[in-house]
């Protein structure tokens, strides 16, 4: 029970995090209305470090709330599906990836394929709910995308070691090889 409690108070922080980390941050992309943000590493690093389940829930209620409270109310659900997507295919890829007591190399290389997919859903994902709305104007915001979720995985990459060495989640991490 006390564990099942963590994951619930660590998954709820996680969400804060996504949020605060999306709103606090907002480069403006000319002529979409939309954003670049930080929240995409703390998407890719929830399904990193909570696993695929609780991350998809962290960074898919995190990123929709910053819809929510920032007046994106039509992107509210594609924002839920999509950031929960990347946060569970970032936690199966690191499980996939990396194992106990492998090299910093294959550590970054799984933490990376996050971004990467990141990347791909972020970009191809709002461009076809935008194409249903907009039609082909929608391309407009691919390139902006593919920046938001290019510096996802820097940041999550220089943001993974600091966190690694937190002694709990040093020991989720393990437990979610």
């Amino acid at each position: 029970m006390k564990n099942n409690t963590k994951k619930w108070i660590l998954t709820a922080l996680f969400a804060a995090l996504s949020c605060a980390a999306t709103m606090s941050v907002r480069i403006p992309t000319p002529g979409t209305g939309g954003y670049i943000h930080p929240g995409d590493a703390i998407v890719i690093l929830s399904g990193i470090i909570l696993g695929p389940v609780w991350g998809f829930l962290a960074g898919g209620i995190g990123s929709c709330m910053s819809d929510l409270l920032g007046g994106y109310l039509v992107y509210v659900p594609i924002t839920f599906l999509i950031k929960g997507l990347v946060a569970l295919g970032s936690g199966m890829l690191y499980r996939r990836i990396s194992h106990p007591g492998c090299s910093n190399r294959r550590i970054c290389t799984a933490v990376a394929a996050g971004g990467i997919l990141d990347i791909i859903f972020v970009a191809g994902g709002y461009f076809l709910f935008e194409f249903i709305l907009y039609g082909a104007g929608a391309a407009a915001s691919v390139p902006a995308n593919i920046i938001q979720g290019a510096s996802g995985l820097v940041l999550s990459l220089l943001l993974y070691p600091v966190l690694a060495c937190v002694p709990d989640v040093k020991k989720m991490l393990a437990a979610n090889h």
